[in-house]
């Protein structure tokens, strides 16, 4: 196991960039920027033991700088859609950017945590960044501290552990955009891919993509991935939620949530037989199909385009800060009220 340090690029004020590769003993790598903690490269065996680069990414700093589409970056501290960009916490009101429509997504376009450069320290198999972001940056409260520690196992297993603490009660709901094509980056269309949700519920939304409150059951419409199936099938039925969103860009609440790491997703490619399987400690899962990815230059010169890469970012619910009923991202404000989450990517 081994940590490789090169130079990725350059910063718009003249710092340089720094990529970390990972590699494990099966010849599984995995490579990490300090620019948005983002993913930029994971190789992976198919089933014939050829190795494929299977997430959507760019060859250089200086492209993720503009990376409209978030391709493997870290969102934060706000991951998702907050409505009308803006939240109250015990009686005080916080104004957030207006870049949605009316609402707020993903924090901020240009300022978010995915445009930020993280100190970054490497170990064995692992790379921890680490972040600081000041009171009232982008509209939220609190001096926040968080980390992102990206390690590989010899089970060709890439986790993403999170930490975040704020001396003020903040919402923190990190994310990790990363699209995946388990045929590989440079292979097109994903709809073809097969996909298992742990999930017999989802948050609908109204027009805006913010949820109404509701826990609505998948089952008996084309929401239901509780049996693997084909991401194409239903993609484009007549169905109001899909028709919202152009195709699957929605928040899946995962059974049984506890807090503990649990088996969410199983994702498998046909013709590579690549078979990845995803665990969370988070309560929830935003699919998105890539139905909005522009065309674009990515590595190698590949040009991707709608639907050539699938997100399962795990999160608390979009607009949970408005619902009640929907479990809390405020953390902060003491010491025993910290951020802590783990995902894991595992292949087979």
């Amino acid at each position: 196991m081994a940590v490789e340090k090169s130079i990725f690029g350059k910063s718009p004020e003249g710092q340089e960039v720094y990529l970390y590769t990972i590699t494990n003993q099966k010849g599984m790598k995995a490579a990490v920027t300090n620019l948005g903690a983002a993913l930029v490269s994971l190789l992976v065996p198919d089933k014939d033991g050829n190795i494929a680069d299977v997430v959507l990414g760019f060859e250089n700093a200086e492209d993720y700088y503009k990376n409209p589409s978030f391709f493997g970056v870290v969102i934060g501290p706000s991951a998702n859609r907050i409505g009308d960009a803006s939240f109250t916490i015990d009686g005080a009101t916080y104004q957030l950017d207006v870049n949605d429509n009316t609402n707020n997504l993903h924090s901020h376009k240009e300022l978010g945590y995915h445009k930020q450069l993280w100190d970054a320290v490497a170990g064995e198999n692992e790379v921890t960044f680490t972040l600081e972001d000041a009171d009232g940056s982008m509209g939220f409260p609190g001096n926040k501290k968080l980390t992102v520690t990206y390690s590989l196992d010899e089970n060709n297993a890439l986790s993403l552990h999170y930490h975040g603490s704020s001396d003020k009660k903040t919402i923190l709901n990190l994310t990790n955009h990363t699209y995946f094509n388990l045929d590989g980056h440079n292979s097109g269309n994903i709809e073809n891919h097969e996909l298992q949700l742990m999930a017999f519920s989802y948050t609908p939304v109204v027009a805006g993509a913010i949820p109404t409150g509701e826990l609505a059951e998948v089952k008996n419409t084309p929401m239901d991935f509780t049996e693997s199936k084909r991401v194409g099938l239903e993609i484009n039925a007549d169905f109001e939620q899909l028709e919202l969103t152009g195709g699957y860009d929605h928040n899946w609440v995962i059974d049984g949530w506890n807090g503990e790491l649990k088996h969410f997703a199983t994702v498998k490619a046909p013709e590579s037989g690549r078979v990845m399987k995803a665990y969370t400690t988070l309560p929830g899962v935003q699919f998105y199909a890539g139905n909005f990815i522009d065309p674009q230059e990515g590595k190698a010169g590949v040009i991707y385009e709608k639907r050539h890469g699938l997100c399962l970012e795990t999160q608390y619910f979009p607009d949970t800060i408005h619902h009640d009923n929907f479990p809390t991202c405020i953390f902060g404000g003491s010491s025993d009220s910290e951020y802590d989450s783990v995902t894991v990517y595992r292949f087979e």
